[in-house]
């Protein structure tokens, strides 16, 4: 089968989303749309069931951090239709201090590593998960690496004050 244009697959979400769900754009040719949580776990199983579609793959599941923003952390989901090599980004954006999101794995069983590794990095918590808890960092860590809530420089580090390189 060949791709399915992009302009089908708007349409198609609108048709049955309306106003719930806005497209972003198409960055380097991936069409993007967000949406927000009350709805990601429904717009997910269309995506994944529709006879015409088919994204049965879920590539990733990955977090995002903005903390100018309003809305600073989001979820990203990217998929992919094997039968019709079209893919699709599917974004939403959450408020701090309120990160919770649906679980994903009750449609695809591979989301359970990529949503533990989102909530190790960026603390985003997904309801209904089978076993959320940390998988890369050590159990007892308090904070979340991927957030930019940190100085990137450490400025306790001695090796690397100007007056060890003659400055």
């Amino acid at each position: 089968m060949a791709a399915i244009p992009n302009e089908d697959i708007i349409k198609a979400i609108g048709d049955k989303f309306a106003d719930l769900v806005t497209v972003i754009g198409e960055p380097y040719g991936l069409l993007t749309v967000e949406t927000g949580r009350e709805q990601i776990i429904d717009l997910l199983t269309f995506l994944k069931t529709d006879p015409t579609f088919k994204f049965t793959f879920l590539t990733d599941i990955t977090g995002i951090h903005y903390p100018e923003q309003e809305k600073q952390t989001g979820v990203i989901y990217h998929l992919h239709s094997l039968t019709t090599n079209t893919r699709i980004r599917v974004k939403v954006f959450l408020t701090d201090g309120d990160v919770h999101i649906p679980t994903a794995t009750v449609l695809w069983d591979g989301a359970n590593w990529m949503e533990r590794e989102t909530y190790d990095f960026f603390g985003v918590i997904f309801d209904g998960h089978p076993d959320l808890r940390r998988i890369l960092n050590v159990d007892d860590m308090t904070a979340f690496p991927m957030r930019k809530e940190f100085p990137l420089e450490d400025p306790n580090r001695v090796d690397k004050k100007d007056f060890y390189f003659g400055r």
